[in-house]
């Protein structure tokens, strides 16, 4: 399991965007994100400025839009949130069509979907161009805890390990006449999601008494 697991993100390419060097790309992400979320609600023209800065990297960058698009349904939860709050916030109320529904949640919900939209499009941008060991590196650049990197690294380092015993466990189901999307079979996955818990959690002890025996003593090699 070498630093190249978790890199299904990354996109090959030799622009500029990729040869930056990864801190300053990790700054520049945390300075965007930051810029989207202190814009102020109701600030709408400030969305298509920082999406055309936005959009205006990944062309630097040589990154298809298809290529982030089809990685972007982790914001789904998100929307479906931002769709369902202007149904439960309070205040004054419009009318959009036979729908009754609050002003301010209707604001914030427009809010909340172009903030993490711009936040989404820019993480996988940062993740399409710079390979996980060169984000751990520059983590490490920017003096975060190493504590912190080494919990980093082992999560990409066991991603593809959890993710094909997810798989295997998904076959297993299906041969049986199980179907994970059916509502009737959820028990099932419930039960099954907490075995892989279970699985990975004493992965990771065993995984840890192993590097114990080995020296480890809160450093990793370098």
């Amino acid at each position: 399991m070498g630093a190249g697991h978790g890199h299904r993100l990354h996109y090959h390419g030799h622009s500029r965007v990729h040869r930056a060097p990864a801190h300053l790309k990790l700054l520049a992400l945390l300075g965007f994100v930051l810029l989207a979320v202190a814009v102020p609600p109701g600030w709408w023209a400030a969305y298509p400025v920082l999406l055309a800065v936005l959009l205006g990297v990944v062309l630097l960058a040589q990154v298809p839009l298809g290529y982030l698009a089809r990685r972007m349904w982790i914001e789904v939860p998100f929307l479906v949130f931002a769709v369902l709050l202007p149904f439960v916030a309070t205040g004054p109320r419009v009318e959009i069509g036979f729908l009754s529904v609050s002003e301010p949640g209707l604001v914030a919900a427009g809010g909340l979907a172009a903030k993490g939209t711009l936040g989404v499009l820019a993480s996988l941008t940062m993740a399409a161009t710079t390979e996980p060991a060169d984000v751990l590196g520059g983590l490490r650049r920017l003096r975060m805890p190493d504590l912190l990197v080494q919990i980093m690294s082992f999560m990409l380092r066991y991603l593809d390990v959890v993710t094909a015993d997810l798989a295997r466990m998904t076959t297993s189901m299906r041969s049986r006449g199980c179907d994970p999307r059916s509502p009737r079979h959820w028990p099932t996955l419930a039960r099954s999601m907490g075995a892989l818990f279970i699985r990975s959690y004493e992965r990771g002890e065993r995984v840890h008494l192993a590097m114990l025996s080995r020296g480890y003593d809160g450093e990793l090699p370098r």
